[in-house]
């Protein structure tokens, strides 16, 4: 991908870290004349609706189309009803807004300048059922004393255990850059990587296997390279800390609802409820897209699609772009299913319990959220019945689990966790079971797509897309989103979008020189 970097001394909106990077925008027009050109996004999560927004505000004529109900993708919310008779919005699960989440949170500011929609939580514990603790509360933001700061307030770690570690493994998380962290590390899994470094065995486990089990996947089969890009973009590389925001109103009220309402002022197009049937190519280097019983033509197309979705609607679509770009999107994977329970609890948890809390040792379950701590519509309902609720998540559950034994284990282990529950009678439940997460699987880098493919008016964004930026999970959706969107203004001549990323190496000549030694023979 051809870009320009540039570090500036202004720093994204809200953001600490001075030494965040700024991609720049193309230059161009701020805003087509005459006839637009049209594009079809397909998919409305965060991705399509990032290319959808930065399209629309250059006078692209956008429509959006989305196979669901409700925008937002895996991060969507929906209505449901509980046996109290209460409405609530149910989704697919607690999501943490980082700081370091620049062009997310630069989509949201679209709408809401300050962000006010987000809730900072105070804390991010980790539990084991071992009974050792951790809490990235006071850790020192700034690398390299994040790091230090971790280790020496951490349980997991002492000082006997710094001279059976392998001092020059652990020095090549110092300086990470993209795409080099792949060509040295996608052959390794991030199990075999750490335990290269010989981390604590307690460390091993409480911190670094509940990040790595955050791309919902066992750290046996996930991507070294992927892991230690985590490492940098949230801990090492990153002065934005490892606490978060969350929003404080279900999903669709604080971020898609409004998103939505502002791409229509922009004279855009939503179709939800619509998946696409078939696209196909025009003479004139555009596309025919079926949706239903309606066809219509698009001068370029956006495929903001999961992986199973983009692979299905591929099969459906040939001759869009060269053969073996199809062909490496069939070997994609996906990852292990996964669930999220939300219990609506006829009495409270306990006052000093986190909003957000990370588990290892309990069983399946990896975290436990008590959502009345930040979220206005499950306060308002314990505030009317006295009630709590709270939410379970169990990353890569096996394939052939049974439903019933894995929702029901979750629930044990959540009165381990939390005693006082064990008394609490289950008003009602929610079960939501998904499989639609890319698996960044070792040695998968290479069959990743980028978002520019063969055909210049067909693009791909999802946080399945490798950007060549230092960004993961919803930030790269986001980003790969807005990618999409610049690589066709570009070609229409409007101006694109600035983007900015964590530092795009390691942080000072310290630590990149040490990194340096680790790559010497």
């Amino acid at each position: 991908m051809n870009r320009r970097l540039n570090r500036r001394r202004s720093t994204p909106p809200g953001a600490l870290d001075r030494l965040a990077t700024l991609i720049p925008a193309t230059p161009g027009a701020s805003e087509a004349t005459g006839t637009p050109p049209s594009t079809a996004v397909v998919g409305g999560g965060i991705a399509g609706l990032a290319a959808a927004v930065a399209l629309a505000e250059r006078g692209v004529k956008v429509s959006l189309f989305e196979r669901e109900a409700t925008l937002g993708g895996r991060v969507a919310g929906w209505s449901t009803q509980l046996a109290d008779g209460s409405s609530v919005t149910m989704s697919r699960g607690f999501h943490a807004f980082f700081r370091q989440y620049y062009n997310l949170r630069s989509l949201l500011r679209r709408t809401d300048p300050r962000l006010e929609g987000l809730t900072p939580l105070p804390d991010y514990p980790l539990w084991h059922a071992n009974g050792m603790r951790d809490s990235f509360r006071h850790v020192p933001r700034t690398p390299p004393w994040s790091a230090l700061g971790f280790a020496v307030r951490s349980p997991t770690f002492s000082l006997g255990d710094l001279p059976r570690m392998n001092a020059r493994a652990a020095l090549a998380l110092l300086d990470v850059r993209v795409p080099e962290v792949y060509d040295r590390l996608d052959s390794v899994s991030a199990h075999d990587f750490l335990d290269a470094i010989r981390f604590p065995e307690a460390a091993h486990h409480l911190a670094f296997e509940v990040f790595s089990r955050s791309f919902f996947a066992d750290p046996r089969r996930l991507s070294a390279a992927e892991m230690v890009l985590m490492f940098h973009i949230y801990f090492l590389g990153s002065a934005e800390g490892l606490l978060f925001d969350v929003p404080n109103d279900p999903f669709p009220t604080a971020l898609w609802d409004p998103l939505a309402q502002y791409l229509e002022k922009l004279g855009a197009d939503i179709h939800v409820s619509q998946p696409v049937d078939h696209i196909a190519s025009s003479p004139d280097g555009g596309f025919t897209l079926t949706a239903g019983t309606d066809s219509e033509h698009y001068d370029a197309c956006v495929l903001a699609l999961d992986t199973t979705g983009l692979q299905q609607l591929l099969a459906r679509s040939p001759g869009l772009a060269a053969p073996s770009w199809y062909d490496r999107i069939a070997r994609l994977k996906t990852a292990p299913p996964f669930l999220v329970s939300r219990l609506w609890l006829d009495r409270p948890v306990a006052a000093d319990r986190a909003g957000f809390l990370g588990t290892s040792g309990y069983g399946g379950l990896d975290n436990v959220s008590v959502l009345e701590r930040w979220e206005h519509e499950a306060h308002n309902w314990s505030r009317r019945t006295g009630g709590s609720v709270v939410e379970l998540h169990a990353y890569a559950v096996a394939d052939k689990a049974d439903p019933t034994i894995e929702q029901d284990g979750l629930i044990d282990q959540l009165h381990r966790v939390y005693p006082e529950t064990k008394a609490a009678r289950i008003i009602d439940a929610r079960h939501e079971w998904r499989q639609d997460c890319p698996l960044f699987s070792v040695s998968g880098y290479k069959d990743r797509p980028t978002v520019r493919t063969s055909n210049p008016r067909l693009m791909v964004a999802g946080d399945l897309v490798r950007t060549g930026l230092p960004v993961a999970l919803m930030e790269r959706a986001a980003t790969s989103g807005t990618l999409a969107a610049n690589a066709l203004l570009e070609q229409w001549r409007l101006r694109g979008h600035e983007l900015w990323t964590v530092p795009v190496r390691g942080r000072g000549p310290v630590e990149r020189q040490l990194a340096r030694w680790t790559r010497t023979p």
